[in-house]
């Protein structure tokens, strides 16, 4: 059975040594789909400051042109991430969309894995990997509606007040019930690896403009969980690099806010 599967990655500044090994990772997991699946395609759209990363990839032309197609898209300023993933939702054409944060490393089986239980499971429209960081310690993307205080206590509280409500955090993370089984239907799933089935995403009319940068994927996820069914599959390994606002200093901090009042404005405010 054939199918078909797009990606869309969007460049900020991005540290060409960590995206060498991001685009590594995934031509080695994408070439483990060529036998089975046509050729895929991938967008990089850069949102500033990536020309040597465009240029790298432009080098190793070789390496990915007979298992994918390759498209650049080059904005004249940083229009936001979900603007930027949204040109790429509404230029494929694939069965399935892989929306990927450029600091994520796939397992080289995690793409076979993940359209192979897509393909097994037609009521599945957007599929979650099991996640570790680089110390090989799990990050739960799966999440419960968020309360103001949960966001802020896992987001800007110091490390000893945070083990005083661990427990509360370990809910929100659904840690309770997110382990190495398959788990259907989490409220909300965290945004470095999205894998839609297309006609879901493109029902939803992609992200939301709105959000620049933020709570896109919360706000998206918790869209799509009211037409289709999400699904945590942890046969499909990822190591992600990135996370945490508060350590990126006071810009992220203020966007981070920013957001926050928008999804809560949207979706319904829970302060506890």
């Amino acid at each position: 059975m054939s199918c078909h599967l797009s990606a869309s990655i969007v460049l900020y500044y991005q540290s060409l040594e960590l995206f060498q090994r991001v685009f590594q990772n995934f031509l080695c997991s994408n070439r483990n789909i060529r036998n089975r699946f046509h050729r895929s395609h991938l967008y990089l759209v850069d949102n500033g400051g990536s020309i040597e990363t465009l240029s790298y990839i432009k080098n190793q032309e070789q390496s990915w042109m007979a298992c994918m197609h390759l498209e650049c898209i080059t904005e004249q300023n940083n229009i936001g991430f979900g603007k930027a993933h949204n040109l790429c939702i509404d230029r494929t054409s694939a069965n399935y969309h892989l929306i990927l944060n450029p600091d994520v490393e796939l397992a080289p089986d995690a793409l076979i894995n993940a359209i192979t239980f897509l393909e097994s499971h037609p009521e599945c429209g957007l599929l979650s990997p099991k996640s570790t960081d680089t110390k090989n310690q799990q990050q739960f993307l799966c999440k419960r509606y968020p309360a103001i205080s949960d966001l802020l206590l896992r987001g800007l509280a110091p490390e000893w007040i945070k083990r005083i409500f661990q427990k509360r955090l370990d809910l929100y993370e659904m840690k309770d019930v997110v382990g190495d089984n398959i788990y259907w239907d989490p409220p909300i799933v965290s945004g470095c690896f999205m894998l839609f089935r297309t006609s879901v995403l493109k029902q939803l009319g992609g992200f939301d403009p709105r959000f620049f940068l933020y709570f896109e994927d919360f706000d998206l996820s918790l869209r799509a969980s009211r037409i289709t069914r999400i699904a945590y599959v942890p046969s499909v390994k990822i190591v992600h690099h990135g996370g945490n606002a508060a350590r990126k200093g006071i810009r992220h901090i203020f966007f981070f806010l920013k957001s926050a009042v928008k999804f809560f404005n949207k979706h319904g405010w829970k302060f506890f």
